[in-house]
């Protein structure tokens, strides 16, 4: 089930973002970036941030009694950013991303916007494969991955985003 996470629920998406990305629980995954960067992927302060800023919200996904998945949502102008979409590692491959970035879509068009974009790291390519499956398309621009601020983690490598987008239509 699907609905808007609160800031009650920060403790657990903590919990669940940084077991996915970064250290050895991630490597359960196939979204992990233990790989390519060290230290945590957020953290309780970061998360409350990112929810309080204005149009922004965390939609999570609930299964047996606790948050098993969840994705960072923020209109950005006409469009909705899409960020840390997460699902518990050992829950992979069971469809909860899917039905989380299905959700985006619904969301993007409550706010009159008309594509959900994102950012993602350039060397994930099973991830963007994953993504254009989707329906998004690489819109042929890069950003900079912040590199000097171990806020976002420590490359263990030179990075950079590629910006994929997709456009929603009304329904």
């Amino acid at each position: 089930m699907v609905n808007t996470a609160t800031e009650n629920d920060i403790p657990a998406l903590n919990v669940l973002v940084n077991s996915a990305y970064r250290g050895e629980t991630s490597k359960q995954g196939w979204t992990t970036e233990a790989d390519l960067l060290d230290g945590i992927r957020t953290d309780e302060n970061s998360l409350k941030e990112l929810m309080q800023q204005p149009g922004a919200f965390f939609l999570k996904y609930e299964g047996d009694g606790r948050i098993t998945g969840c994705v960072y949502l923020k209109k950005e102008q006409n469009k909705l950013y899409l960020g840390m979409l997460t699902v518990s590692p050992q829950l992979q491959n069971k469809g909860i991303g899917k039905i989380l970035l299905a959700a985006s879509e619904p969301e993007a068009r409550k706010r009159n916007c008309n594509a959900v974009f994102m950012s993602v790291i350039s060397v994930r390519t099973e991830l963007i494969n994953w993504y254009k499956k989707h329906g998004y398309i690489d819109t042929g621009e890069t950003k900079p991955f912040p590199s000097n601020n171990p806020k976002f983690g420590i490359p263990k490598t030179e990075l950079e985003f590629i910006v994929l987008e997709k456009e929603v239509s009304c329904e």
